[in-house]
């Protein structure tokens, strides 16, 4: 999912837009979760990019997703782009000492 979001509307103040656009990122990992694993695969993980434009995307945690968009807001920008791409992990095994 790669999508830009506006945080200026005539009508919709920016707390709710922040909201909204908080919900949608949750409702899409919670849509891509629940689909059936592939064999061999432990979870889906989540590859997250965030940037003022599509071009200055940087590499981010999804855990870090939520501050990233309250910094937008409180740097008042116009617009954000956010992608977040799935992928299969697998869980590694701790070495035993």
């Amino acid at each position: 999912m790669r999508k830009i979001y506006k945080l200026t509307h005539p009508k919709i103040k920016v707390d709710r837009l922040v909201e909204g656009v908080k919900h949608d990122i949750k409702k899409y990992v919670k849509r891509e979760r629940k689909k059936a694993l592939p064999v061999g695969v432990d979870y889906w993980d989540f590859d997250c990019k965030f940037g003022n434009t599509v071009k200055g995307l940087q590499d981010i945690h999804l855990a870090e997703m939520n501050t990233y968009i309250d910094r937008a807001k409180e740097q008042q920008l116009e617009s954000f782009c956010i992608e977040i791409q799935v992928k299969p992990g697998r869980r590694m095994k701790k070495s035993g000492t």
